[in-house]
């Protein structure tokens, strides 16, 4: 068996966190070998301009697949704060009120992104010797969007029960499978590109319906009932303002990146090729600070349900000192591996030693600074899981707004140099005003009341049994407005 539901609020802080990250690093790291797999092969069988034009999609891609990555995590924050309540009838309404939004906002994101992305690549001045092979690419990509919408859906719910394992497991059966279908897609069928997204695609599917048919095997407290789905317009509105607002904080990053793309564009194909070999080598040195903040969040929201004030607060700052760490050990991967890390993308220094020399040059100068990008994860995430999304996406829009301000002057005066400062000064003003939130959270944290949920279920189901089967013996508590948080948490909660 993979994995199982864990609860959070009891424990050592900083290895419980580590623990739960650790899966997260390493199914992250899959992820990001799942879409290195597609420039990889396309740029070693078909020619590096198809890599350049897989590398151009990157930031269109992200808006959407960034925004359903935070919309989802955004769904289940709800979700982990009621298991860490102890409140399972709560945590599948939860679930089933996020599986009927997620399917309405994929039909809306996918009809507008496949309409709109003919004008963005025209806004991006995207080279036109590469733009029909990144527009098969991205067609793809946006065509098998609920796929992925679902995929981040599943994985954030399980996240938010306390396993990290069971995601990693499909994500890894994924990526095995797309780098399969690459190679038949692109060098037997000849589809090119357009076979690189198809292989994506079909990947991710076939990851959602097997994680789903474990899950309801697995975890009795997913397998919903035909009430779970009433419509619930309280609930979905909390679920909305905290996933729209954790999706549109990664979207409005994408579109700095977007904009930031277009003034790369305009430097020519080489500066798109190392640019997009670079970005791709620095996701991968930055995983373990993404993965640590992923699980902060699921951290916070099962401790801030339960109350357990003095828990966050030490996550906090422990994760802060690991964080840095974490970003010091990055860069020195970077200084040292550079080079070789993009000899696997077929850049080859003999013959495009200018591409080489850019690359390096982006890696040397962000990998600096990672410890900032740490810190950045750590705080974002910190607030997002209490429900706070104000600041983070107060945050976001003053990253996009440098980006912006500094594609039209920074990147115009300096050229690709100009590119390499861009993201060190965007997290520096966005950890200037996380630290504020994060001060003014720890102020107001045990004075605000707390989330009311229509009943907290104290189940007795025996020593092992899977969390959410049925219980033994149960006492409904009913909790009103205005209670005590000693009041809505119960004394004892055995599950």
């Amino acid at each position: 068996m993979f994995g199982e539901a864990k609860d959070l609020t009891r424990g050592n802080t900083a290895g419980q966190v580590l623990l739960f990250a650790v899966p997260l690093m390493i199914g992250n790291l899959f992820q990001q070998l799942y879409n290195m797999a597609d420039m990889v092969i396309v740029g070693r069988t078909i020619s590096t301009a198809a890599l350049a034009a897989i590398g151009t999609t990157g930031s269109i891609a992200f808006l959407v697949i960034g925004f359903s990555f935070g919309l989802t995590s955004g769904f289940t924050v709800i979700t982990a704060q009621r298991f860490g309540a102890g409140d399972m009838p709560g945590v599948r309404r939860s679930i089933a009120m996020a599986m009927l939004l997620a399917l309405l906002v994929a039909a809306v994101v996918t009809a507008a992104s496949t309409l709109t992305a003919p004008t963005l690549f025209r806004w991006m001045e995207t080279p036109p010797d590469i733009l029909d092979a990144a527009y098969a690419y991205i067609i793809v990509i946006y065509g098998g969007f609920v796929a992925t919408m679902f995929f981040n859906l599943f994985s954030a719910i399980l996240r938010a029960l306390g396993d990290s394992i069971t995601p990693l497991v499909f994500l890894i059966v994924a990526c095995v499978v797309n780098i399969v279908l690459d190679y038949v897609l692109i060098v037997y069928v000849h589809m090119g590109t357009a076979g690189a997204g198809l292989a994506t695609v079909a990947a991710q599917a076939l990851s959602v319906f097997l994680c789903l048919v474990y899950s309801l095997r697995k975890f009795p407290v997913v397998r919903l009932k035909r009430e779970d789905f009433r419509i619930d317009l309280q609930l979905a509105k909390r679920q909305l303002v905290i996933g729209l607002s954790m999706g549109l904080q990664l979207s409005v990053v994408a579109i700095g990146v977007i904009v930031l793309q277009f003034g790369i564009n305009r430097l020519g194909t080489d500066a798109v090729k190392a640019f997009s070999a670079a970005v791709k080598i620095d996701q991968i040195a930055t995983l373990p600070l993404f993965s640590l903040g992923v699980a902060v969040a699921t951290f916070v929201a099962q401790n801030y349900g339960a109350r357990q004030f003095a828990r966050i607060r030490e996550c906090a700052w422990k994760c802060t000192l690991i964080t840095t760490g974490m970003g010091i050990a990055g860069c020195a991967l970077i200084l040292v591996a550079g080079r070789w890390f993009l000899a696997l993308f077929g850049i080859d220094g003999a013959a495009e030693p200018d591409v080489v020399r850019d690359a390096l040059l982006y890696l040397d100068a962000v990998s600096l600074f990672y410890f900032l990008l740490g810190i950045l994860f750590v705080f974002r995430n910190f607030l997002q899981g209490m429900g706070r999304t104000r600041m983070p996406l107060a945050a976001a829009g003053a990253e996009v707004a440098v980006r912006i301000a500094a594609t039209f002057t920074i990147v115009e005066w300096w050229g690709f140099w100009g590119v390499c400062v861009v993201g060190p000064v965007t997290w520096a003003g966005s950890v200037s005003l996380l630290l504020w939130g994060a001060f003014r959270a720890f102020r107001a944290m045990g004075r605000e009341p707390a989330p009311a949920y229509e009943s907290v279920v104290v189940q007795s189901v025996g020593h092992g049994a899977p969390v959410g089967s049925a219980p033994s013996a149960s006492v409904r508590l009913k909790i009103g407005e205005g209670a005590s948080a000693a009041a809505k948490r119960p004394s004892v909660r055995i599950l």
